[in-house]
């Protein structure tokens, strides 16, 4: 069974040591290892991530299957009415359970009840060579643009926008 809580600023060695768990088997036939390395340096360190939870935009949580602590999520509110899921990620042996779609239907759940009871969008940032992509377009998100996004060191995140429109969502079958 599959819980979630949000996490607080004690979580950031949590989300990195589950970051580190997932980042190579998600990005290493798609990255460079320099590239590899230089990405999880910027987005997952402790003082990094501390200054994520600390941020009001910001929302993480952890996901857990039974107790054991397995999958992660961070939403970032744009502006009035649309929410980026920053990080989505399930480690590799929850990989195929439910535990992604578990972690979409949540986030949404949450920014209906929590954050925006009106309409809002969702939007994703994905890899354009990442095997997610079908998963969200199953789930209802469309491409709605790409983007090459310079991050430093000369590395660019080469990512397919995705967008989906909460009003009355139900997960599709």
């Amino acid at each position: 069974m599959f819980t979630i809580r949000k996490a607080n600023m004690s979580d950031r060695f949590l989300i990195n040591d589950l970051a580190s768990q997932v980042w190579e088997n998600t990005y290493g036939r798609i990255l460079s290892k320099e590239q590899l390395e230089y990405m999880f340096e910027m987005m997952y360190s402790p003082e990094n991530l501390a200054k994520q939870i600390a941020e009001p935009e910001f929302s993480f949580f952890i996901v857990y299957d039974g107790d054991t602590p397995s999958g992660y999520l961070s939403i970032e509110q744009k502006d009035e009415s649309t929410y980026i899921f920053q990080k989505i990620y399930v480690l590799p042996r929850a990989q195929g359970t439910g535990m992604g779609r578990y972690i979409i239907e949540q986030g949404i759940d949450y920014l209906k009840t929590v954050r925006h009871s009106s309409p809002f969008t969702v939007i994703l940032y994905v890899n354009r060579e990442n095997n997610a992509v079908g998963f969200y377009k199953h789930l209802g998100f469309e491409v709605i643009d790409v983007r090459d996004h310079h991050i430093g060191n000369g590395y660019y995140m080469n990512d397919y926008i995705m967008a989906l429109d909460v009003e009355g969502y139900q997960t599709p079958v």
